[in-house]
């Protein structure tokens, strides 16, 4: 029996041969070298993403904007996201993943380096919204290669690991480009995060193997799979995930401090550690999705929604507080990997348009969880926010639900269609 391994030296693919337990679901080898590059590439883009909230002061300072004008290189970006992972697969659809990879992580320093040189602030919005272009095709992408490079039981896991470059930025890269930003100037930091895409390109090149695909799907194969009612509603679900984040998280520092008591220098610590929960879940999601994967994700996102209720009620004692919301850390990256699967499954044949959406889902449903927050505090008081987000948690989790009914639907029908009628003699 044999197994395809990457020949460094020529930069294909080679045989070799393997005994059975090697492929066997339950012998677990490391991950392969080669999702380190991807995880690296995954981490410069979640620095890229959030390092300029923390810098916001400094950069509205040198190019002579205001906050709320600065502010704008946050929304731009998202925007991008949205916008740019759909219109870049469309365009791109046809070239070989590596290449795609390569293509993509040199569009993404190319932006990097021209945030550091931007004279102004219009030239600045323009190398943030190029950047971002790259953001959700090279996650998308990155997923979808990353299930190639393991044995089947591990595909979950292998997006698990390439989406923990995300949360790990979150912990170290953010704190620490801000740092390197409030001390050198915040040209500076989009200087690492341009060191660090190089680094990942290197890597891709050179780890990376050249996988066949074959002929790859046409685009109306891609967007036939993206519009399917199952998949739709998968984005939908991801969005909703997503939403009931970011209604929390977006004004935990404001919960922290003005309802549970901390003084606004520890918050920071509070986030570390919610970093730490959100690494933990993403990782475990991960397994428990390879293991299980709609029981894992409706467990989860019904964990999710009564842990949400339940910070209303702990906000007002600190240490219950901390505890819980580093537990809603793990369970709200938890859901992240088991998505990206459920999607490739469904998309099988064409999951490159799909998986790459996925991720514009995910960013709308970023921005909507934010205003949906808002919308609770100027209603109903900065407390009710984690009410809202519970309730959005919840519907996110009926449409699991639905999700699971309306594939259990379609395979008892599919499995009547092939019932053969028998004649009478």
């Amino acid at each position: 029996m044999s197994k395809t391994n990457f020949d460094p030296s020529t930069g294909q693919l080679a045989e070799r041969k393997h005994t059975a337990q090697t492929l066997e679901p339950g012998h677990r080898k490391a991950f392969p070298l080669s999702l380190l590059c991807l995880t690296i590439g995954a981490f410069a883009i979640g620095m890229t993403e959030f390092i300029i909230m923390g810098l916001l002061p400094n950069v509205a300072n040198d190019l002579n904007v205001s906050i709320p004008q600065a502010g704008q290189l946050i929304t731009g970006y998202a925007l991008g996201v949205a916008v740019g992972a759909p219109i870049l697969t469309v365009f791109t659809h046809k070239i070989p993943q590596k290449k795609l990879l390569v293509l993509l992580m040199c569009i993404f320093i190319i932006g990097n380096a021209l945030s550091v040189i931007a004279p102004t602030y219009g030239l600045l919005i323009s190398a943030r919204i190029l950047t971002a272009f790259a953001h959700g095709t090279f996650l998308g992408v990155g997923s979808i290669m990353a299930t190639k490079l393991v044995t089947p039981d591990r595909r979950a896991g292998a997006v698990s690991v390439v989406l923990a470059g995300l949360t790990i930025a979150n912990i170290i890269g953010v704190p620490f480009g801000t740092f390197i930003g409030q001390q050198l100037g915040w040209r500076s930091s989009f200087g690492a995060i341009t060191i660090l895409g190089v680094i990942s390109l290197f890597g891709i090149v050179r780890f990376i193997p050249v996988i066949p695909q074959g002929t790859p799907a046409n685009l109306g194969q891609q967007f036939r799979n993206l519009i399917r009612p199952q998949v739709l509603l998968v984005l939908l679900i991801g969005a909703m995930g997503c939403g009931s984040l970011f209604a929390v998280f977006t004004y935990i520092t404001p919960m922290l401090v003005d309802i549970s008591g901390f003084a606004e220098q520890n918050v920071t610590w509070i986030l570390v550690l919610f970093g730490f929960g959100v690494t933990l879940g993403n990782m475990v999601g991960g397994r428990l999705a390879d293991w299980k994967l709609m029981p894992s994700l409706i467990v989860n996102f019904g964990i999710l929604a009564v842990l949400l209720a339940v910070l209303t009620l702990t906000l007002h004692n600190p240490v219950l507080a901390v505890i819980t919301i580093f537990l809603w850390g793990v369970a709200a990256f938890g859901i992240m990997p088991g998505l990206q699967i459920r999607i490739m499954n469904m998309t099988r044949e064409a999951p490159l348009l799909a998986t790459t959406s996925s991720h514009s889902a995910f960013n709308l449903g970023n921005a909507a969880g934010a205003y949906i927050g808002g919308f609770a505090i100027t209603h109903t008081g900065l407390i009710s926010v984690p009410i809202y987000a519970a309730v959005i948690a919840a519907i996110g989790l009926i449409g699991l639900l639905l999700s699971l009914f309306m594939h259990d639907k379609k395979s008892s029908f599919d499995d009547a269609e092939n019932i053969q009628p028998v004649s009478a003699h």
